[in-house]
């Protein structure tokens, strides 16, 4: 369905005061996004003509985030309402003749959802169509009053429901399709009648509904969709759901994970089939997993690139900037920062490898680092193919490693080691017999040394002849 009269309106100006926060609510973090930019990505498939986001609070901060997304900002300054904040965006809507309307915190939302909604909202001829759902426990929300199966009569607000009305377990999202020439006469007539002195987008609806105009409600399939970020357990609650589906979406395709429920993954991950991923494991960023890859209990990805059949872990750290070549392995307790890993090289254990190329089949024995900062600035090591590189090695950057060489254990390495050769950087050993034996004898006099003393003042004894 074409949606080239259709405009997308996100309200993302409010601060969120129960979120006790100096940040803006929009931007607070779930499931590895900020709340915004989870509905502006989702209207992205929708194709419509303009996606207008009404800005406020930490107005800046928030265009920063969605206006790289193709959406245009709108400030509102005061925040006088729901009702207010449309009306801010009227111009920038331009000639659609439809408007999807959505909170900014509401960040679950499906495409296939408002897809949905919009097509009940053109099909049914209405003025308005609401998002509704389902609840077991609707406290805290406005309820769905239906004057027929079909037809809405008025959302009313928890604070002035009936005795009756509170039985109703159909709310209101606060997402709604609107038909525009029909919305603006109708918020024309909206008074700021409450103690906020506000203008509500709740109250242009039932102006429609009491002038005979058709207004729906479009129950959503699954009732999370709908579920608001106003406190830090809603956020907890929705960044739970986010990451469950991501998982759901990686097994889908072909991912293992054990004890998913502990399994940390980010939006833009993607893996390939047969790829493991044991429990604990962190995957963020845009980190790209191959097929058939590992990743054991306890790692940290970020921002990284894994190719076919890499084994990570347990308990490595990949910061931004590795790259791991097929058949690669970095072991336990590894860092690397910037670094490619060759195919088939391995980084077993314990070894921080930062800014750095190692080449094929190149092995890095445990404790090694490369001293790639020098308070100023960072610098390269590069090592070539075939190497070995001894345990508990010091590389000082800028180095270079040539293939096939050895890298003596224990080594401080700071310069060229050629092609085939074997690089030492430590010193001589020197044994010196008997000096522990007189080390432990100089610090017991130096601990007792009256005692030390009176012994060296004894007489010696008088021998005396044995008796005839």
């Amino acid at each position: 369905m074409s949606n080239h009269d259709l405009a997308v309106m996100v309200l993302a100006a409010g601060k969120g005061t129960r979120l006790k926060s100096n940040l803006a609510k929009v931007l607070h973090r779930a499931g590895g996004r900020t709340l915004v930019e989870h509905i502006v990505r989702s209207c992205g498939p929708l194709k419509a003509r303009e996606t207008v986001v009404v800005v406020g609070h930490q107005a800046e901060q928030v265009a920063a985030v969605v206006e790289p997304l193709g959406a245009t900002t709108v400030l509102q300054q005061p925040q006088n309402g729901t009702g207010h904040a449309v009306l801010v965006a009227k111009r920038p809507l331009g000639r659609a003749k439809f408007a999807l309307v959505l909170p900014g915190d509401a960040p679950l939302v499906r495409t296939e959802t408002m897809k949905a909604l919009i097509a009940a909202h053109r099909n049914g001829n209405a003025a308005a169509t609401i998002l509704s759902a389902v609840v077991a426990d609707p406290s805290g929300y406005g309820r769905i009053v239906r004057k027929s199966e079909t037809a809405v009569s008025a959302i009313v607000e928890e604070s002035q429901l009936t005795d009756e009305q509170r039985e109703i377990n159909e709310i209101n999202s606060a997402i709604y399709c609107f038909t525009l020439e029909n919305l603006w006469p109708a918020l024309a007539q909206v008074k700021p009648n409450n103690k906020h002195r506000e203008l509500y987008l709740t109250d242009a609806i039932a102006v429609m509904s009491g002038k005979g105009e058709t207004v729906l409600a479009q129950v959503a399939a699954d009732s999370r969709e709908v579920l608001g970020c106003n406190t830090r357990a809603d956020l907890a609650e929705v960044d739970r759901i986010l990451r469950e589906w991501k998982r759901n979406a990686l097994m889908d395709a072909g991912v293992t994970m054990q004890l998913p429920e502990t399994v940390l993954i980010d939006p833009d991950v993607t893996a390939g089939e047969d790829t493991v991923i044991e429990a604990g494991v962190q995957l963020l960023g845009k980190t790209k997993l191959g097929a058939r890859c590992s990743v054991k209990t306890g790692s940290w990805v970020m921002e990284s690139r894994l190719e076919d059949g890499v084994t990570i872990g347990p308990f490595a750290r990949l910061r931004t900037g590795t790259q791991v070549k097929r058949g690669g392995r970095i072991g336990n307790f590894v860092e690397t920062k910037n670094t490619i890993i060759g195919e088939g090289a391995k980084v077993p254990h314990l070894t921080y490898v930062g800014d750095a190329k190692i080449g094929a089949k190149t092995n890095v024995g445990a404790g090694t680092i490369t001293c790639n900062y020098d308070g100023f600035q960072k610098h390269p090591t590069t090592i070539g193919k075939g190497v070995f590189i001894g345990s508990d090695s010091v590389l000082v950057a800028p180095v270079r490693i040539g293939d096939h060489a050895y890298v003596a254990a224990g080594s401080t390495i700071t310069e060229y080691v050629p092609a085939d050769s074997l690089g030492i950087g430590r010193g001589r050993q020197v044994n010196k017999p008997g000096w522990a034996a007189k080390k432990r004898r100089e610090l017991a006099a130096a601990q007792h040394p009256q005692k030390s003393s009176r012994r060296s003042e004894r007489k010696p004894r008088r021998k005396t002849r044995p008796r005839k």
